[in-house]
Parts: structure tokens; sequence; C-alpha cells
């Protein structure tokens, strides 16, 4: 911590044991983000938040009510200069619009399958102070534009034309980190015992309140909750493309372990570059690392405003970085 500013985090690991959408990799992923949040990042054990859904690194589960309020309360809790950051490796996945025939918007899967979509990342950038700054990385699939409305940095629009492949297989034995919207509806139908084609008819029945923005209010609802958008400092580095999947990889070597492709780009990155990289560069690089492992059918974006695409990752300076 450096002139009294916070860094906090939330890390969220979604292996869904026990159930057919099983990962193996996930809770892997948010043990080895905190070892590189305290070693290199600047982060203080004790502001670190992990949720997991299994092993005895969490005290509560990564429920979608959990998740939110854990961002919920990092975010009241900061002020200017603050440094947040939410880390999520888990199953992503795509939700029709009721209004665009042809859209599709994204959503991560907690492990009780209370979607969190989006506009419910909108609404919490929103509420993030002047001064202080909230990076996302989403190591699921889809999850290109997981905050609604955020500017598109590198992404399919503005890169070409190797990024247009929608599937990505990747290597032998790995899984991707999908789950088809069909098969939530048809989990979430089973819990209500309700005939309705419309996912957020069973989410709210089940969830209430806790349910995603997207499916309680109506869409010209939320367009007023969030007024025209400006510049802010939400900034989203996505393991892949909206119409991506990312992968869920077995253990490779002798000591090696299940992981998330992205989260381990990342820390490969990091473990090669003694310095600051910036936002744009531990993108650009994590492409790279997968192109290198085989994984051509996945390419990791970055949203945010401008200023902040040249930023430090993680407001990691050359200062604090010889500290």
């Amino acid at each position: 911590m450096e002139n009294g500013k916070k860094r906090m985090a939330l890390l969220v690991g979604c292996n869904y044991p026990n159930t057919q959408y099983s990962l193996h990799g996930c809770i892997n992923d948010v043990v080895s983000m905190q070892e590189l949040l305290m070693e290199r990042l600047g982060f203080d054990k004790n502001s670190i938040e992990l949720l997991v859904d299994e092993g005895p690194e969490s005290k509560a589960l990564p429920s979608g009510v959990n998740i939110k309020n854990a961002l919920k309360k990092m975010i009241d809790g900061a002020e200017a200069g603050d440094v947040l950051f939410f880390h999520y490796s888990g199953h992503g996945t795509l939700v029709p619009s009721k209004h665009h025939l042809n859209k599709k918007e994204e959503a991560i899967v907690p492990c009780d399958f209370n979607l969190i979509t989006d506009v419910d990342f909108r609404q919490l950038v929103n509420g993030i102070p002047k001064g202080a700054s909230f990076i996302i990385l989403s190591d699921s699939c889809h999850s290109g534009g997981l905050i609604d409305k955020e500017k598109e940095q590198i992404g399919p629009n503005t890169l070409s034309p190797t990024s247009q492949l929608s599937n990505n297989l990747g290597p032998k034995h790995s899984k991707l980190k999908n789950i088809p919207i069909e098969s939530i509806l048809n989990h979430l139908a089973s819990l209500t015992n309700m005939v309705e084609s419309e996912i957020g008819a069973h989410l709210t029945a089940l969830f209430g309140d806790d349910a995603s923005l997207r499916f309680r209010l109506p869409e010209l609802d939320q367009d007023k909750l969030f007024g025209p958008h400006r510049p802010d400092s939400g900034i989203l580095l996505s393991g892949c493309q909206t119409n991506e999947t990312s992968a869920d990889m077995p253990p490779m070597g002798s000591n090696g372990k299940a992981h998330g492709a992205f989260t381990y780009a990342v820390q490969s990155v990091f473990k090669a570059q003694q310095g600051p990289l910036s936002n744009r560069e531990v993108v650009m690089l994590s492409r790279e690392v997968l192109e290198q492992e085989g994984l051509e059918g996945q390419h990791p974006c970055l949203y945010c405003s401008d200023e902040n695409a040249d930023a430090p990752f993680l407001m990691w300076d050359d200062a604090e970085s010889n500290n």
C-alpha cells in the first residue's frame, strides 16, 4: 500500500464439483492469482477475499448474491486512489436479449446459477468513487464485453482478421468454460417447475431481488438508470471474445496443475517481464502466450477508457515496483 491507498481484491473460483459442468482449474487459478497479487503487485493478504466452491480456502460459497455483496462491499469502502480487483474463473454464458432478436448479452455463472450479467457489472462500475479504479479479469467463456457499454480497446472490432474463430476446442483433454443457456434454463426449470421459456422468469422466481438487474428491470429503465455512458474507471480484461470460449486446461508437466488458459497466460507474462505492464500489454502478451500454447481460437480482449488502456495494470508503476 502506497501513500495510504488501499489495494483490495475479490478472487472467485467455481469448479462446480459433483455436477455435469465440473471444471478442474478454477480454484487453482485464484490461489495462484493471490500469490501473484502479493508477490508482485503490492496486495496484502488481509485485503484479498477468496470465494471458491470446494476446499478449505473459502468461508462462503461463490453464489450470485455472495459475489455481488462482496463486490459491493469492496466498492462501498473505496476512496479516490484505491485499486479494486475482481478475478473470476468459471463458466460464462450468453443470454438472449428480450428486445433484440439476434443480440446476446454476456454473463458469468456462479455456483448457484444466479447469473451475474453485463448490466450488473455496469452498475458496479458506476458506483466506483472518482479517482479509484476497478479492474475485472474474467477467465470465462463469452467474457468479452462483460461490462455493459465499456469501450472496446482490443477485440473483434479493433483487431482482425485472425480473431473471428468462434470455437476453441483447445488442446486434447481441455474443457470449455461455457454452459449453454439452454442447459441453464433446463436446470432452473427443474427447480421452479415452471413452464416458461424466458430465463429471467425462472431467475426472478428463484432469487427475487437478488436476481440480475437485466431480468428485473425493463431495458428502457436500465438505460434511464445508467444514463449516457462516459469514460469511467472500469477496466475489463476478458479471457476471450464474446463469440469465443475459454479453456480449462488439464495438468501439464511433472508439477503441473489444472488451470484456466487465460489466468495461466497472464501469470506467464508477469514471470517473463520484471517491470510494470500496461493493461494493453498484458492482453496483447497474453494473446501471444495462448497462441504458443495452441489456443488459436481464444483471444483475450480489453475494454476500458482510452486513458486506462495504457495505464499500468492494477496501477502498478515503476516507483511502486522498485519499493
